[in-house]
């Protein structure tokens, strides 16, 4: 079942090393196939360089495991809830990489300092409030997905691809596994770009608005012009 879903997956996890996103298995690579409503996933704790598409397990939306031999990804409830609350996306990506969990960690959204933010981001990559005691100690995982979906509120999650989760780290979508994959790689190299900034001059503050909004139309507005036709 989903057989070319699963390899798409499995590629998107081994990228995710190639690109030096994750060690060991800190992380994990999802999508979802919208005519069934399954997601396939990483199973959990498995080690990278020993992941093949046929370990690659399938879920529905409630969580149930439909196909595979191993359990999911721990983070599995999270991705559920951006794929049920969001229609658009159809790939999740949860990295620890470096500079992007550093803000998540600190509590701090990402501010839109310069275009190469713009040119994938509609504005600072926010981050989550922490999650309470009860979130925490109840469906944790679940609740880690509801913050997200809490944060981005009426924001079109297209338009800000990705979102730090507080004390915890960085997860980026896109329309599939691999344009989630590429947005958790520009997000871990703006986060490095930022942190930079602030470490060049602490007082930097976010980039004029007009500038940021034409950067970011003219690759993914109505009119676009970037690239080629």
């Amino acid at each position: 079942m989903l057989e070319v879903l699963k390899k798409a997956v499995c590629k998107a996890n081994l990228d995710l090393v190639a690109h030096g996103l994750v060690l060991f298995t800190w992380g994990n690579v999802s999508a979802i196939h919208r005519e069934t409503g399954y997601v396939v996933i990483k199973p959990s704790g498995v080690s990278y360089d020993k992941i093949k598409p046929e370990d690659m397990v399938v879920v529905d939306l409630d969580g149930h495991v439909i196909e595979g031999d191993l359990r999911p990804s721990s983070d599995t409830p999270t991705h559920l809830e951006l794929y049920k609350a969001c229609p658009a996306i159809g790939g999740v990506v949860h990295t620890h990489s470096t500079y992007a969990t550093s803000f998540a960690q600190a509590g701090v959204p990402i501010t839109a300092y310069g275009t190469t933010h713009a040119d994938y981001f509609h504005g600072d990559i926010p981050c989550t409030r922490r999650l309470t005691r009860q979130e925490v100690e109840g469906e944790y995982e679940k609740n880690t997905g509801l913050v997200m979906t809490e944060t981005l509120g009426k924001r079109d999650p297209m338009e800000i691809p990705a979102m730090l989760v507080a004390s915890h780290g960085p997860f980026a979508w896109g329309k599939d596994a691999d344009e989630a994959v590429y947005h958790a790689v520009v997000l871990e190299e703006i986060a490095r770009m930022a942190l930079l900034t602030e470490s060049i001059r602490p007082e930097a503050r976010s980039a004029d608005a007009y500038l940021l909004d034409k950067h970011y139309q003219r690759k993914h507005g109505k009119n676009a012009y970037y690239g080629q036709k």
